[in-house]
């Protein structure tokens, strides 16, 4: 029985809410049939107060073993340093004093989300309460815990970012580490599962037929590819949300929302505009992971030349207006 501990910090407690999501099976079924046992969780545990405190000073003490640490929400290390921005309840203490002591137990420490990971949606703006992920701050190695922090079993801190985070993200996760299944090589150099994060939001996108004759939506609700002028990063963003999506049909680009790569460091702080792409002489800048510039310039301008007229009317409305046939008026 693998023993699983999970706290939150700074964040609005939605990866907590994804979770609850999980399906076929059901989180609580996925726990049991992995034999995870939950110490505690703070929605859906029954342990408050005096009672969680013992909890977590078991651990400490080293009378429970700890085998999974989740930590959701960021680390608030203010004010200077001192964490007393965020107290437990009735301890006086500060989150990151407990988690530190905890992570010191823990035979795996998991960041649950990109607040958790780097920093994420608390770090964002002028960062008054100091906000830092668990082993990164941003995109640089550090955070609370430290570059060099290592968890009992040796390994860094497992980040599975996302926000929210995708409710088999995390299973996927937990189930490796409790089959003693989880090694290293299983994550990118940003500590994220490499079971999505060797993905792309790109990958299965239900406008990649937009995409591949560049024909791109110009307004909110349109069909069209997002990449050209809504701000969509799905070429650059590693994750498999259009793979496998949230609650069997759902992901942002599917619902008509721009990607805005919440999965990576610092995504809080876009140069531009989330529903805007920057662009320079009309070129996007952002362009897709791995591609050279010039040939992008080059496979647009084709593309564009080779569009069929369904596809460029379809683009920019808001439902499908012709649909795939064969008619002898359409250019081809």
């Amino acid at each position: 029985m693998a023993n699983l501990l999970w706290l939150q910090s700074g964040g609005c407690g939605g990866c907590s809410m994804s979770l609850l999501n999980a399906e076929s099976p059901d989180l609580m079924t996925t726990l049991d049939a992995a034999g995870i046992r939950l110490l505690w969780h703070p929605s859906l545990s029954e342990e408050s107060g005096s009672e969680v405190i013992a909890i977590l000073q078991q651990v400490i003490d080293g009378a429970i073993p700890l085998d999974i640490l989740c930590i959701e929400g960021s680390m608030l290390m203010g004010p200077m340093g001192t964490g007393r921005f965020h107290l437990m309840g009735g301890t006086g203490v500060p989150m990151i004093n407990w988690v530190r002591q905890l992570a010191e137990k823990a035979q795996y420490t998991v960041a649950v989300g990109s607040c958790a990971a780097y920093g994420g949606i608390s770090a964002a703006g002028d960062n008054v309460t100091e906000a830092t992920g668990l082993q990164f701050d941003g995109d640089l190695s550090g955070g609370l815990l430290g570059a060099d922090y290592r968890s009992a079993s040796g390994d860094k801190v497992i980040n599975v970012a996302g926000c929210p985070t995708h409710p088999n993200w995390v299973t996927e996760t937990l189930l490796q580490i409790a089959l003693d299944e989880f090694d290293p090589g299983q994550v990118d150099n940003l500590g994220r599962p490499r079971s999505y994060a060797d993905h792309l939001v790109h990958h299965g996108c239900t406008r990649n037929e937009y995409y591949e004759y560049k024909a791109s939506a110009e307004q909110p609700g349109q069909q069209g590819c997002m990449m050209e002028n809504m701000g969509c990063l799905g070429t650059q963003a590693h994750a498999d949300c259009n793979i496998r999506p949230w609650n069997g049909e759902g992901s942002c680009t599917s619902g008509g929302y721009a990607c805005i790569n919440c999965t990576a460091p610092e995504f809080e702080e876009p140069s531009y505009a989330f529903t805007k792409t920057r662009k320079i002489a009309g070129i996007p800048v952002g362009l897709p992971t791995d591609m050279p510039k010039a040939w992008f310039v080059a496979l647009a301008s084709l593309s564009k030349a080779a569009t069929p007229e369904r596809l460029k009317t379809n683009a920019v409305s808001e439902r499908i207006i012709y649909p795939p046939s064969k008619q002898k008026h359409e250019k081809q």
